[in-house]
């Protein structure tokens, strides 16, 4: 069963274009990853299937049923960490997760505080006294105190030290074992690599690739970057690398293919440092999705 079906939507702010013909279904019980740069048309898609803005053309479910015609309905059992955060400044963040609370039926008292113990959440701070990262935290308490059916994250890391980031892909994860299927949204491409089954990859408001996690990590280039002194380009010109470029005693160069192959060779010369790292995104938009 498709919790998310997207077919053929389109936005457009008068003639800005926010996104352009986007198509992808998102399976139950899957983590679903939804990348791109930044403006690239991820927060649009989010909205329309949220039904905060209605779409110019194509059409979006949550459940089997049209996102702008239940969309109150459908919210119910979604929550939704949106990438910007805005409070009532003079509100405890205790009196503002009970409120959040009320819009949903029972008693969640206890879910806030198992959720602000493991966020390291002060539920007695006023909200203008918090940093931005804990603005975030409160933003992650209150789209999953109601034990959510679809989980929405708009680059929900933001603000989050490394160590609470890994916390809270650790619950997310709990949450998708619980049964929840979950949209990921983010342009950091080592987030996405960590929790999604699949991925979705905008650009310019289009959808360029639609594929399992196991098979973009497969296909990703390396970024690899070596020191030395009289290195030879000539050696590194094989089958699977691109972009060789050298400058004085640096040579730099992408890479996709066996990768004990490519570092014989690097250990053929006389080097003094070597980096291999994930390109950007908009790297991999440049040398692998053209």
């Amino acid at each position: 069963m498709n919790i998310i079906e997207i077919k053929n939507l389109k936005k457009y702010y008068g003639k800005a274009r926010g996104i352009e013909d986007v198509s992808f279904e998102v399976k139950e019980g899957e983590i679903f990853g939804f990348i791109g740069p930044n403006g690239a048309g991820k927060s649009t898609t989010i909205r329309l299937l949220l039904g905060l803005i209605f779409p110019t053309s194509g059409s979006a479910t949550i459940f089997g049923k049209d996102c702008i015609k239940y969309g109150p309905e459908i919210r119910k059992d979604i929550g939704y960490l949106p990438s910007e955060i805005f409070y009532y400044d003079k509100m405890k963040v205790k009196s503002l997760l009970k409120y959040s609370a009320s819009f949903y039926s029972g008693d969640h008292s206890e879910r806030i505080s198992e959720l602000s113990k493991i966020m390291e959440l002060d539920l007695d701070r006023r909200i203008q006294d918090l940093s931005y990262g804990n603005k975030k935290k409160v933003g992650i308490v209150q789209g999953l105190l109601h034990k959510p059916k679809l989980i929405i994250l708009d680059e929900p890391t933001s603000g989050l030290d490394p160590l609470m980031q890994q916390k809270f892909f650790d619950y997310i994860a709990e949450e998708n074992k619980r049964g929840a299927t979950v949209l990921f949204s983010s342009h950091i491409l080592s987030e996405v690599q960590q929790l999604c089954d699949r991925v979705a990859i905008i650009k310019e408001g289009k959808i360029i690739k639609l594929e399992s996690m196991k098979t973009i990590r497969e296909e990703t280039y390396k970024k690899i970057t070596i020191r030395g002194e009289k290195l030879k380009k000539s050696v590194f010109n094989i089958s699977g690398t691109s972009e060789i470029e050298i400058h004085k005693d640096e040579l730099k160069f992408f890479y996709r293919g066996n990768i004990n192959k490519i570092t014989k060779i690097i250990g053929s010369q006389e080097i003094s440092d070597v980096l291999i790292e994930e390109p950007t995104l908009e790297e991999i938009f440049l040398h692998y999705y053209k």
